[in-house]
């Protein structure tokens, strides 16, 4: 574990024992993603010893998912090889409801094996079920007593996609807000989980060097990318439905460009870092429905060539309707009408099936305000901070220089520093969400306004593509993404491509 991860033991803050009851146990996120994070803080002394997990799951007993719990860790998390010793202590800490969600004596049950722990019945409720029973399953907790934290904390978790536009996302927020406190809400964002990610917000703030140049005066736009070579695997349902804007940029990539845009908070708490955050989706220019098409691009996957081997386009990908105009890329232009930002613009564009696998924030800087050394040829190129998010985690600082000899003619220089060593292997993002929880600290966990506001930005592109009859298409494994470049226009350096 990294350095953060030493700190965060049983003699250093650990959170109290707790009873994590996860609802959809037996689903893909708690294999892949919920059980090996759970695992990893067990063996970190993350969790209290005390803890417990318990599982809810339909048609499951006891035994079959505690064999389907250390199939998981084998599968997804081969890299800790607990000990028999290690894992009869894990396990131990294994419990299942087996119960239908619809049903009510489900919950019954359920408040029936949470179990004192030091005295205090400290809950985390997990829903890693679809987003359709997000609504249902809080109402029953409420209905079960099961919000009440007059014994103990009890805190909900909930996963993206938060509602599916503004409206959806408002009766949601409605109806969580009418069974639990918002203290008590994290909705989860694995993204602001990744320890690049929180980098960022260390990198900005913690150096004084930065803060003179984090504005118009100097940054001629930001780019913040995600790209990816896979397809949409076994997510056909979910994105036929999603698609890319509201799989990523209203989620993920929204968070991340606040993170770069905000004003420094006060204090490093929850509702400081949070009051900024929402500031900047504020002061975010409205889009309006004339003009989408000059600031959002949608496009999809055909067929292709990835790593040498060919891949199927979107509309001939299992449970994907043959005329499906659900895009696969989308990118969209902002601007952010404030002091610090105005007219620069910030391009948040993501695509599935594209050349490389990278996450990138580039801060291109303006360009020298006189040609000094060439003034006939092409200006120098400007001066960028890319901060690579994955893979090969870290900053890297593109400069000129002069090129060696009898010239003075300029080169591109690149000074890297790696977010971390071969020593210092980076913490999982659940980890570092899960653990939070737990502690109550919700500083990486998005505000009920925040995910209103991010909705509302997104709510005319929406509109307009909810109605397309066609799409444009680009070849999988290339970057011939259609009508992209244009989103670039006036931009200093055009489009970045991750290298």
């Amino acid at each position: 574990m990294t350095n953060e991860t030493s700190d965060r033991t049983l003699g250093n803050g650990h959170p109290d024992p707790a009873n994590i009851v996860i609802f959809g146990a037996t689903g893909d996120l708690t294999k892949r993603k919920l059980v090996p994070a759970l695992a990893r803080m067990y063996r970190a002394r993350l969790i209290h010893p005390l803890s417990r997990i318990i599982g809810v799951a339909h048609n499951m007993e006891q035994d079959a998912w505690v064999a389907m719990v250390r199939t998981a860790l084998e599968t997804f998390a081969a890299d800790l090889a607990f000990t028999s010793e290690e894992w009869e202590g894990f396990a131990a800490r294994l419990h299942l409801v087996c119960g239908d969600l619809a049903e009510e004596a489900t919950y019954t049950r359920v408040a029936e094996t949470l179990a004192p722990l030091d005295g205090r019945v400290n809950v985390m409720f997990y829903l890693a079920i679809p987003p359709d029973w997000y609504a249902r399953v809080a109402q029953s907790l409420g209905s079960a007593n099961l919000a009440d934290e007059s014994q103990g904390y009890r805190r909900i978790v909930v996963e993206k996609p938060f509602g599916l536009d503004w409206a959806s996302a408002v009766e949601l927020n409605r109806q969580l807000q009418g069974i639990f406190r918002e203290s008590q809400i994290y909705r989860i964002d694995h993204y602001l989980g990744k320890e690049s990610v929180q980098n960022l917000f260390v990198f900005r703030f913690g150096n004084s060097i930065l803060e003179p140049l984090w504005n118009r005066n100097y940054i001629d736009h930001v780019q913040i990318s995600v790209t990816e070579t896979l397809g949409i695997e076994y997510r056909a349902a979910y994105y036929e439905e999603a698609g890319a804007l509201r799989d990523m940029i209203q989620s993920h990539m929204m968070q991340v460009m606040t993170l770069v845009a905000m004003e420094p908070p006060g204090e490093y708490t929850a509702d400081a870092v949070r009051d900024e955050k929402v500031k900047v989706m504020r002061s975010i220019r409205p889009i309006q429905p004339g003009n989408v098409d000059q600031v959002a691009v949608a496009s999809q996957y055909g067929s292709g060539t990835i790593a040498g081997q060919p891949v199927p386009a979107y509309v001939k990908e299992p449970g994907v309707a043959p005329d499906s105009v659900k895009e696969t890329f989308a990118a969209v232009r902002f601007y952010i009408d404030n002091w610090r930002w105005q007219g620069v613009p910030f391009v948040l564009w993501y695509g599935k099936r594209l050349q490389k696998r990278a996450s990138e924030i580039v801060i291109r800087f303006r360009q020298p305000p006189h040609n000094l050394f060439d003034p006939d040829g092409e200006p120098p190129v400007a001066d960028a901070l890319v901060f690579r998010l994955q893979p090969d985690e870290g900053m890297f600082l593109r400069m000129n220089a002069k090129v060696p000899g009898l010239t003075t003619k300029m080169r591109r220089l690149v000074m890297r520093g790696p977010y971390a060593s071969a020593t210092e292997p980076l913490v999982e993002a659940y980890e570092t969400l899960l653990y939070d929880v737990l502690q109550g600290d919700a500083t990486l966990f998005s505000r009920a306004d925040e995910i209103e506001a991010s909705w509302k930005m997104l709510g005319p592109i929406l509109e307009v593509w909810n109605k397309r009859l066609s799409i444009d298409r680009y070849r999988a494994g290339s970057w011939d993404v259609p009508d992209v470049e244009r989103l670039f226009e006036g931009c200093v350096g055009g489009w970045h491509k991750p290298t």
